[in-house]
């Protein structure tokens, strides 16, 4: 597998073929770019609550999200307009109320799911 090594790299290499594992494992530019972009959005914390909401709660309105956050429904409202123009979050419209669901991103369903089990494990061993 050395064969993935440039000649011309200035780094000492202790283990060309670890190096060669490491290099096959990564993702061209534009899929790193596209992690990158939504590792950012759920680098915040609204951000972050609100999609592990819509993702246990299932389709759900803005004042909903706020009063399960306990953020003022125009942060809400905002965050949830940036999480949709990255095509994270939908919106269904019953009469004068938007309810948003969770996109059909595999990626993000896993992450979200990993994180809520991750998250009552901790509640668990931290109130047992």
């Amino acid at each position: 597998m050395v064969h993935l090594l440039d000649p011309d790299d200035p780094h000492t290499i202790v283990d060309g073929d670890r190096v060669c594992e490491a290099i096959a494992a990564l993702p061209d530019r534009e899929t790193l770019h596209d992690w990158v972009t939504r590792f950012a959005l759920l680098a915040d914390q609204t951000r972050l609550m609100l999609l592990l909401c819509i993702h246990n709660a299932g389709e759900i309105c803005v004042s909903d999200l706020a009063a399960a956050t306990r953020v003022k429904d125009s942060t809400v409202s905002q965050a949830l307009r940036l999480l949709r123009a990255h095509g994270v979050v939908g919106t269904r419209r019953d009469g004068r109320t938007i309810h948003y669901h969770l996109t059909e991103d595999k990626t993000l369903h896993a992450l979200l799911g990993h994180l809520a089990t991750t998250s009552e494990v901790s509640m668990h061993s931290h109130h047992g």
